[in-house]
C-alpha cells in the first residue's frame, strides 16, 4: 500500500513509514456522511474495514474455529482508523491541521464469552498514535457488542480537534 509521499505532510509521511497511505474517504452505507466539521472539532461517523470498497473480514472477535481472532481484529481496527483519518483529511484538506486526536470510540462484534475489546482497539489507537506523535494521545472507549452493520467485526469512530 505505499505510494508516492512527495509533497505529502508529516502525518502522511508517518503513516507512509508504516506502509499506508490515506484512501479515498468511503461511502456512506446508508443517510450519512462520513464527517462533520463543527468549531475546531472534527467527528467522523463510524468507519468500518473497508479496503479498496470491499470488507476485509466479517464475523464475530473471540477464540475459536470460525471467529475473528483478536490479533486479525486489532490489525482491521487500524483499517477502520485509517478510514477515519482519510474523512477527516476529506473535511479539512491538509492532516497536519490535526492538534489533537480527541476522543476514539470502538465497537467490537464481540463472541458471547470475549472480553479483550481494549487489545482489539490497541490497533487503532497504536496506528493513530504513529500518525499524529503526541497529537494522537487520546480518551478511549471500547465496547463489546452484539453485532454491527455489514457483519463487520470492529467499527471505530474519531474526534479530532484541528487548527484554523
Amino acid at each position: 500500500m505505499t505510494s508516492d509521499t512527495s509533497g505529502a505532510g508529516v502525518v502522511e509521511q508517518r503513516l507512509a513509514e508504516l506502509g499506508h497511505r490515506v484512501p479515498p474517504v468511503a461511502a456512506p452505507v446508508a443517510a450519512y456522511v462520513p464527517a462533520v466539521q463543527h468549531g475546531d472539532l472534527v467527528f467522523t461517523s463510524g468507519q468500518v474495514p473497508f479496503v479498496d470498497g470491499r470488507l476485509e473480514q466479517t464475523g464475530k472477535v473471540g477464540e475459536g474455529e470460525g471467529l475473528v481472532s483478536p490479533e486479525d481484529a486489532a490489525r482491521l481496527a487500524g483499517v477502520c482508523a485509517l478510514n477515519a483519518i482519510a474523512a477527516v483529511k476529506s473535511v479539512v484538506g491538509d492532516l497536519d491541521r490535526v492538534v489533537r486526536v480527541v476522543k476514539v470510540v470502538g465497537y467490537v462484534a464481540s463472541d458471547p464469552g470475549f472480553t479483550g475489546q481494549p487489545g482489539v482497539l490497541d490497533g487503532a489507537s497504536q496506528l493513530l498514535g504513529h500518525a499524529f506523535g503526541d497529537a494522537g494521545v487520546h480518551a478511549r472507549s471500547a465496547v463489546g457488542m452484539a453485532v454491527l452493520p455489514l457483519d463487520v467485526p470492529v467499527e471505530v469512530e474519531i474526534v479530532v480537534a484541528v487548527r484554523e
